[in-house]
């Protein structure tokens, strides 16, 4: 068996009462004080989350932004420097490489952050389709990566930098920033996986340790909350943020999986998979991602089955029991003809085939400040 990698705080979690699961090669906290509480800390105050497990890829030189746009669905000559993009690497038949955030450093200079269990195989996939005048580095190792998510969480961080973080609004970076106790300079970016506001912060690895503690401390009289897995799961479910391998996979498109905002088929340049996609918009696809809600008791779990008539007609990508809205709920990949708002469906969970309807989506929002 492969040994198991380690973030930087890995340290802090025994501390902390981490209890630690193998996700995608990572020896990772599922929960510290709990998954509903950490939940419910994020959503009403602020929580903290290590995702050092993120990948982080250089894309450099003058033909940067021409490559790029050639292996990503989203149109990159729409933001300018300072601004970050959520868009997706698609096969040529449109399944899902990878979904990622880009971060124009530069004209010349990107940053890609990719989910962990793909950083090895989207450095691969953007090595082979690589141009001249072009550079791509694996900078995993050397970053470390931390989120505070929550309606707290510009105040707790505000303390403990001189940046005005009022003024990074939503999918914008500050860079360089420092934090006061912490050597080195940090990249600070208002995104987030979990519905609420908040930031992404990428600083030095051997450093990244030090800020986790500066946050928790500087976040205590606010009642801040470590956060794992569980809860990080729990949270960008209910704001319908896909997560890759469930929502999203080399045999699910971007189009299928609701995501058609970042797949920018009338971009000049044809980039990989983009016949399939611009076919799929314009014609629509055979199956489509809805949410479900169980009308009879039980909970619809990934991967179950979805019926209609007996008939198969998908399956269940991710679905938990709300900890906001105490609702049994799901994603379901089904059948287009079955996607109608209040559409009766049966889920089958273990030997029984239980009701469920079909409901909009997101299930939670953010209230308005």
């Amino acid at each position: 068996m492969a040994d198991v990698k380690r973030t930087p705080i890995f340290p802090e979690y025994e501390k902390l009462g981490a209890k630690t699961v193998d996700f995608g090669g990572w020896d990772m906290p599922v929960q510290f004080a709990g998954i509903k509480k950490e939940h419910e800390a994020t959503r009403t105050k602020a929580g903290l989350f290590d995702v050092s497990h993120m990948g982080e890829i250089y894309v450099e030189g003058p033909n940067s932004e021409e490559f790029l746009q050639t292996v990503l669905t989203n149109d990159l000559s729409k933001i300018t420097k300072k601004r970050a993009q959520y868009t997706v690497m698609c096969y040529p038949d449109g399944g899902t490489v990878d979904d990622l955030i880009v971060y124009k450093l530069d004209e010349d200079q990107f940053l890609l952050v990719v989910n962990a269990a793909n950083t090895d195989k989207d450095f691969e996939w953007l090595k082979k389709h690589k141009i001249d005048g072009v550079s791509i580095t694996n900078h995993s190792d050397a970053y470390g990566q931390i989120a505070i998510q929550g309606p707290k969480a510009e105040e707790v961080l505000q303390k403990l930098t001189s940046t005005d973080l009022s003024t990074i609004k939503f999918f914008r970076f500050d860079y360089p920033v420092t934090f006061k106790g912490v050597k080195g300079n940090a990249l600070v970016s208002r995104t987030g996986y979990t519905g609420e506001d908040g930031f992404e912060i990428y600083l030095d690895a051997e450093v990244v340790r030090d800020l986790w503690n500066q946050i928790l401390t500087a976040g205590e009289d606010v009642g801040i909350e470590p956060v794992g897995l569980g809860a990080r799961d729990t949270l960008r479910f209910e704001a319908n943020l896909a997560l890759y391998g469930q929502e999203l996979s080399e045999t699910i498109s971007p189009i299928e999986a609701g995501l058609g905002f970042a797949v920018k088929t009338d971009k000049q340049v044809d980039f990989i998979g983009k016949d399939v996609l611009a076919k799929q918009k314009q014609q629509g696809t055979r199956r489509k991602l809805v949410g479900i809600e169980m009308i009879d008791k039980g909970i619809p779990r990934h991967g179950y089955d979805v019926f209609h008539d007996n008939e198969k007609i998908g399956f269940v990508t991710t679905g938990t029991q709300s900890p906001t809205l105490q609702k049994n709920i799901g994603l379901a990949l089904v059948q287009t003809d079955y996607t109608a708002l209040d559409t009766e469906v049966l889920v089958q969970v273990r030997n029984r085939q239980l009701k469920a309807k079909v409901v909009s989506t997101p299930f939670y929002k953010r209230p308005k400040q």
